[in-house]
């Protein structure tokens, strides 16, 4: 008898779940992602008890059709690649194509959605990877996504979360981090039903730094911008005597989106060299551009 075989798609989803979803943040991370790349304009991220119980992703994006609905929990599905070519040079922020299938086989999931070419919406009900059912809705152009009792077959997973206060800082980090790269985006998070965050539109991306980094005088934060070899650097950082006790009010953002990178802090730290003591971290939004065949989205 053969001692290779190929593992059931149940358990190769578990699997890809364990590299895709890692806690609660993951979840919103990849369906807020799956949101913006549809163009959406308004993002409201409903979260219970630190998404232990319950992630809800609502946007006005572009939606999907039945047929689209039923492929996008497929593995390897998307609309974000066409070729090899496309792998090296990244311009979406999700393009896997596996957040969808890899959430929903560690979750009791449904999709509600509708694009602008239907006349009514789709609902998709999937539990631990298995389409369970599929239905005519009304729903408005859009997609929404809720994701119930994460990690409910995977208990030894679910074992490992942390505190509901260390899971939702996480997953308010990861919306700051999106509401920076996006002011036009109207940001939404509550939990347990009270509003957590709220970041409504703005025109000027200067009014949502100023908003995200919160209780700081706006005099005190400096806009930067240099252009060199084709990178560009912009934002803005704080006067020396603004500072925080922690780095968690530095955000640096590479082609929108979040990294956290030793030699871009480095740098930053160097431009308040003597300025700030051991133990003073400045407050900084870095907004990297750098052509996109030349980032490692994976890196």
């Amino acid at each position: 008898m053969s001692k290779i075989r190929i593992l059931p798609d149940i358990l190769s989803n578990k699997i890809a779940a364990g590299e895709v979803v890692e806690r609660p943040a993951s979840v919103v991370k990849e369906l807020a992602e799956n949101a913006l790349d549809a163009g959406a304009t308004r993002l409201l991220v409903d979260i219970e008890q630190g998404g232990r119980s319950l992630i809800r992703v609502g946007d006005n994006g572009c939606g999907m059709s039945r047929d689209d609905a039923l492929l996008s929990i497929e593995r390897h599905a998307t609309s974000k690649i066409t070729g090899d070519q496309d792998l090296f040079n990244i311009r979406t922020l999700g393009f896997r194509g596996e957040a969808l299938p890899s959430i929903a086989a560690v979750s009791k999931l449904s999709v509600v959605t509708r694009d602008a070419a239907s006349d009514s919406g789709t609902e998709l009900t999937i539990e631990g990877g298995r389409l369970v059912n599929v239905a005519e809705t009304g729903a408005p152009e859009g997609t929404l996504v809720t994701v119930r009792q994460l990690f409910f077959n995977t208990p030894a997973r679910r074992k490992f979360l942390k505190s509901i206060a260390t899971e939702m800082a996480h997953i308010a980090d990861i919306l700051a981090s999106m509401a920076l790269a996006w002011p036009q985006v109207q940001f939404r998070l509550t939990h347990n039903d009270r509003i957590v965050k709220s970041w409504p539109a703005v025109t000027d991306p200067f009014e949502r730094a100023a908003d995200v980094l919160g209780g700081v005088p706006r005099g005190d934060l400096h806009p930067i911008e240099s252009n060199r070899e084709g990178i560009s650097v912009s934002g803005w950082i704080s006067h020396p005597r603004t500072y925080r006790k922690s780095a968690n009010g530095i955000f640096i953002l590479v082609n929108r989106r979040f990294v956290r990178d030793r030699v871009a802090q480095h740098a930053l730290f160097q431009g308040y060299s003597q300025r700030l003591v051991k133990g003073q971290f400045p407050l900084a939004v870095l907004l990297i551009q750098v052509p996109s065949d030349q980032v490692d989205v994976n890196g």
